[in-house]
Parts: structure tokens; C-alpha cells; sequence
């Protein structure tokens, strides 16, 4: 690739950091993010247009109280009422609004969590996206698990009792190539009853290469859906063309993923115009392929090595409660993961409210499970991770205090037959 000389060097060539000056400050220098690049798949869908013109004509601020009020009041969502629930407008009627959603995910859901762990297995990235650790600019400790590397993590992660992993890796087919992802899914399906992939978007043919060697679903962020704004934060890589990311679910589906995953960033541009469009784009997808179990997550910016002054747009706790509320009240049957860059105590209160799926035992870095989980240092190389996490809690506490809320923690409800 045109930027590995300097993925992992300790220092920028000074090539690089004229091309990186240029990319940051010359609009012209970059490509075009909506051209698709030799070797991504075109696929015929109307789903893009569809959530683009909602999101394109919706306007928070014209939505007024008695909207909510009739939004609450409907037994079944709407688009509009939706729209509602996520403007300013929805903010007083928070207690409402979270009692709604309470009472969808019990009626869906009991009162069941389910719990799974990330596993990082290498954080090489070709692409230069501002506010991610793993930018290939940014001056970290790279590294790629082996096989025999990626099963002793895997090992220590079963033997907590976790049956549920999602297998990470940064946005590199020189460095983790599908046929690498591949094999680390042949490997957790030894130790593991459900695995994830969040890897860079591929062609469904390669999604359905990937199914084979044993993965269940695929989550993507879109991490904003304002493709606008998107060029000005993804300057360079494969990440940087928008539409073959936002079509990246539909491609899993079309390769015989069982499940997709969705998400914005929020903080990177207008999270209420974010939030929408993430759920518009599970509502037509769900309407296109109804066997297919769809999920939204709701990650929030968070520090990264080497950038402290990253400076989101606003979205306090209460902004991202409603976000949730409004996601259950619109999408009942979705199951709504909230990750380990949440607090504890909003991780503890959502959980009884609208989210279905949390993170436990979370390392965003590389190779470190064994000196997370037995407090043993390991001897071996250790990969920087792409982001500070705040919910640090085991399994074993994420567990425990699950069932002291009265909830009921899942690891697997899944049965091959």
C-alpha cells in the first residue's frame, strides 16, 4: 500500500509528512469520497436514497410538544414519531420516554442481557481518519497476533466463561487480510458459540468466505452518515469512500451473514441527524431482509493515544438516553449494544431501560488479555490500544452485578443444529 512505509515507523518520513499536511489542509488533494475504488462491489439498493432523503429533510427543531405527546401515545412508531422522540422537543419527556422503553424491551426481551468481549487481534490501519487511534499517522505500537498468538488469547478469554466474541481488527487487507480474519474466525469457533467481526468492509463474496469459516455477524460503523462531513474526517484509505461503507450490511447479508450491526459516532457531526439515519438505515434493511437479526450500537468519542484535544460536538448522558429510548420505542425487536466507553453507572441504568447487549472484560488493545484477566504481566509484544475505555469491570463483576439488578446476564442463546 501507498502509506505501509511509515504504518509502523517511529517516525514520519518527511514524504509522508508533507502528504499528510497536504491531505489536512488541500481539499483537492484527497479523492473523491463518494467514487467507489477499483475491486468494491456495486450492489443495487434503494436503501441509501431512502435514508439520505429522510435524513436530508428532517429538521429537530420543528417538532413541538404536542408531537411527542402523540408520539408516546401511538402503539406503534412511526417515522414521524420517531423523528419526534429525537428533537429537543422529546427532552422534558425523558421519564415518559424511558418508561415506554422499558416496557418494549421487557415485552421483547425480559428482563435477559446478553454479554460478549472484544478481541483486538491487530491494529495496523491504512487509512487516515482524524479521530482514531489506529490512524495510520498516528505514532503507536503496532502489532499482528499469529495464530498461535490469537488462540492463547482466545483460550484465556473462554476460560472466564464468555461464550460470545467479537473479533476486531484495523482497516489493513495488507496486514489482515480476509484469508487472516478467516482463520481467526476457524479459531474462536473452537472456544466460542457466537462470533462477531468488525473488521474494514468487504465484498459479499468475501463475507460469505468469512460466514463459512465460521463468523454469525458483522457490525460497521458509519460513524457519520453526513457524507459531507465524513470527507473532511476520512482523509485517505479505503474507509474514505462513503457509500461502500454504508453498503457494507447489505453486502453481509447478501454473503449469508445471520446478523448485522449498526452505527454512528456520535459526536462527529449532528447526533440527532446521526441517530435517525442509523435507525432508518436497520428500519429498511429489516423491511428488505426480515430474517436477518439487526442491532444498532451508540458509541460516543472517546480519547485516543496522541490526541487529547479531540473536541465532539456535545452529547451528554441524558442526549444519549434519549437517543436509546427513542431507538426501543422505534425498533422494538433490535437489540441495542452499549460498549465499555460508558460509565458503569449509565451502563448499570440503561441495561433496565433499553439496551439488550454489553461488553465485559474490554481490552482495545492488543495481546494484553492475560495481564487483564489473571493480573499476570505477559512477556509477550504488546499492541497500543485504539481507545480509552471507561468500564473496566470483569466478566465476573459485569456478571454479578447484572444479577444483583435482578437482570438475567446471557452468554449464548443461540443452538447449531
Amino acid at each position: 500500500m501507498e502509506n505501509q512505509f511509515f504504518v509502523d515507523s517511529e517516525y514520519l518520513s518527511p514524504a509522508a509528512l508533507e502528504k499528510k499536511h497536504r491531505l489536512e489542509t488541500d481539499p483537492a488533494s484527497r479523492t473523491d469520497h463518494m467514487a467507489y475504488l477499483p475491486g468494491m462491489e456495486r450492489i443495487q439498493s434503494d436503501v441509501m436514497e431512502k435514508v439520505l432523503s429522510q435524513m436530508d429533510a428532517y429538521d429537530p427543531t420543528r417538532y413541538t410538544a404536542r408531537e411527542v405527546e402523540a408520539a408516546l401515545d401511538h402503539e406503534t412508531c412511526s417515522i414521524e414519531d420517531f423523528k419526534a422522540l429525537l428533537s429537543p422537543a422529546a427532552e422534558p419527556y425523558l421519564e415518559r420516554m424511558a418508561q415506554k422503553a422499558r416496557m418494549e424491551t421487557r415485552n421483547h426481551f425480559g428482563n435477559t442481557v446478553y454479554l460478549f468481549t472484544p478481541l483486538y487481534i491487530a491494529n495496523y490501519c491504512e487509512n487516515y481518519c482524524i479521530y482514531c487511534g489506529f490512524n495510520c499517522y498516528n505514532h503507536i505500537r503496532r502489532m499482528k497476533l499469529n495464530a498461535e498468538q490469537i488462540e492463547h488469547e482466545m483460550q484465556i478469554i473462554a476460560a472466564s466463561g464468555m461464550e460470545e466474541i467479537l473479533l476486531l481488527t484495523g482497516e489493513s487487507r495488507t496486514m489482515s487480510g480476509v484469508e487472516y480474519i478467516g482463520e481467526a474466525c476457524k479459531l474462536a469457533r473452537k472456544y466460542f458459540r457466537m462470533v462477531g467481526l468488525e473488521i474494514y468492509p468487504v465484498n459479499s463474496d468475501e463475507y460469505r468466505y468469512l460466514r463459512e469459516c465460521g463468523a454469525d455477524y458483522v457490525t460497521v460503523f458509519q460513524e457519520t452518515y453526513d457524507a459531507a462531513k465524513y470527507e473532511t474526517l476520512h482523509l485517505m484509505g479505503h474507509k474514505r469512500v462513503w457509500p461502500y461503507r454504508f453498503e457494507a450490511q447489505e453486502r453481509a447479508l447478501m454473503g449469508g451473514m445471520r446478523g448485522v450491526g449498526f452505527s454512528a459516532l456520535l459526536g462527529l457531526a449532528d447526533f440527532r441527524k446521526d441517530a435517525l439515519a442509523t435507525a432508518l438505515h436497520v428500519y429498511y434493511l429489516q423491511r428488505k431482509y426480515p430474517h436477518a437479526e439487526m442491532s444498532l450500537s451508540c458509541p460516543r468519542l472517546r480519547p485516543i493515544i496522541n490526541n487529547e484535544k479531540i473536541n465532539p460536538q456535545d452529547v451528554h448522558e441524558r442526549q444519549l438516553c434519549q437517543v436509546l429510548c427513542a431507538y426501543r420505542i422505534f425498533l422494538p425487536f433490535a437489540g441495542i449494544t452499549v460498549s465499555s466507553r460508558e460509565s458503569a453507572e449509565f451502563r448499570n441504568g440503561i441495561v433496565k431501560i433499553a439496551a439488550t447487549k454489553v461488553s465485559a472484560g474490554v481490552s482495545t488493545g492488543i495481546g494484553d488479555h492475560e495481564s487483564k484477566y489473571t493480573g499476570q504481566e505477559s512477556d509477550e509484544a504488546q499492541g497500543d490500544e485504539q481507545f480509552e475505555i471507561c468500564d473496566d469491570r470483569s466478566f465476573d463483576a459485569m456478571y454479578e452485578d447484572l444479577f444483583e439488578e435482578g437482570l438475567q446476564p446471557v452468554l449464548n442463546d443461540y443452538l447449531y443444529v
